[in-house]
């Protein structure tokens, strides 16, 4: 009895002091600095994919700005009533108005087929070019070499498809010079009509005819005036289109020349304003500038081809977001320490520095009414750099 006293005693000492170390090992950090010891699984191995292995972070593309929708109505001039002859002089002008506004309807008429024509041409030709930098913008997502002669082609496609759309746009313009002179020409015709009521010897089968005529006339001067209307509006809506694509193929050859991916230009997520040169002005030294403000970007030119483009492009971007209408300062930073020739040569690369910064943000597309450019020496600087601040 007592050896099984014993045993018991032992066997609950025993569960006793793990119960403590366990508790011990679980509640307690650990004090040596070093991880718990865990039981550990093999490792399996996964293969990094195409967006890790790049050296250009992995982006979302931005959505590609659809081209406008174009006007849709089919302006078919409505047939005319036939022409009553009474005989008398009055009656003779009446076939004479119907005869100049049947001309004038078979005009409007080639016209309406002219304008559905054109509506045709410019979506295919937007079609293909909206699909061709598509192509070229799925290449640059995934990486390519800088330079890449098969997208150098494609961006040219582009551009060349683009300009057929300014063609369309210059042929919707001649088509609406046309239209207008159709427009004076109805104007003219509905005020001779109402002037032909006045006219002596006519009798009342005239003035119907007249009255018939001249509702004719009205719809027609109604549907001159919706075809320019409509015309206008597509002029209008592809001519700032074609505006903002242009922009944005010079942000993509920027792309293609450092083979990564940048996005829309920087002017589509901005309220544009009047153009004019970039300021330059030279500040006192003494510390860098706007010291109580923390810059946007610092680009440190340590060594040569510093890969600025995409982090620049990628704060920029999204200071837009945040405020389109703001405005920006590239401040050229040269180290303050050593000899004044030393100063001098230091400020001038910075200076260059950043008029090649200055480039590359015009050309992701920011108008450069929106930047201003400024150097400085700053003790504290160990190499040239350029800051950009939002203003």
């Amino acid at each position: 009895m007592t050896f099984r006293k014993s045993q018991v005693a032992v066997l609950g000492g025993a569960l006793l002091l793990a119960g403590c170390s366990f508790a011990s090992d679980t509640l307690w950090p650990s004090l040596t600095g070093d991880e718990p010891a865990a039981k550990k699984k093999p490792a399996v191995e996964i293969a990094a994919s195409a967006g890790e292995r790049s050296q250009s972070p992995t982006l979302t593309p931005a959505p590609m700005t659809p081209p406008p929708t174009l006007g849709t109505t089919n302006f078919v001039p409505p047939a005319s009533a036939p022409n009553q002859m009474t005989g008398t002089f009055v009656g003779q002008k009446v076939a004479q108005l119907r005869q100049e506004l049947n001309l004038l309807k078979q005009k409007l008429g080639a016209h309406n087929v002219t304008l559905q024509q054109i509506r045709q041409t410019t979506t295919a030709n937007a079609q293909r070019y909206h699909g061709t930098v598509a192509a070229v913008n799925a290449r640059l997502q995934v990486g390519t070499t800088p330079g890449n002669p098969v997208l150098v082609s494609q961006w040219n496609q582009s551009q060349a498809q683009l300009d057929r759309i300014g063609a369309d746009i210059a042929s919707m313009n001649s088509l609406a010079n046309g239209v207008a002179g159709d427009s004076a020409m109805v104007s003219y015709l509905l005020e001779t009509l109402r002037a032909a009521y006045g006219l002596q010897g006519a009798i009342d089968e005239d003035h119907r005819q007249l009255a018939i005529l001249e509702d004719e006339t009205n719809r027609t001067v109604v549907l001159i005036d919706r075809l320019l209307n409509e015309l206008s509006e597509d002029i209008s809506r592809q001519t700032a289109y074609v505006g903002n694509e242009r922009r944005t193929l010079t942000t993509i050859s920027l792309a293609i020349k450092n083979g990564e991916y940048y996005g829309q230009s920087l002017s589509n997520r901005a309220y544009l304003s009047a153009t004019s040169l970039a300021s330059n002005s030279q500040r006192p030294a003494g510390g860098i500038a706007g010291q109580s403000r923390r810059p946007l970007v610092v680009i440190r030119f340590d060594r040569p081809d510093v890969p600025y483009q995409q982090a620049l492009y990628t704060a920029v971007s999204k200071a837009l977001e945040r405020r389109p209408e703001a405005s920006f300062e590239l401040v050229a930073v040269a180290p303050g320490h050593g000899t004044s020739a030393q100063v001098a040569i230091n400020s001038s690369k910075a200076k260059k520095h950043a008029d090649a910064v200055l480039r590359t943000l015009t050309d992701m597309g920011l108008p450069a009414s929106r930047i201003m450019l400024s150097s400085t020496t700053a003790p504290e600087a160990s190499t040239n750099e350029v800051h950009l601040y939002v203003r």
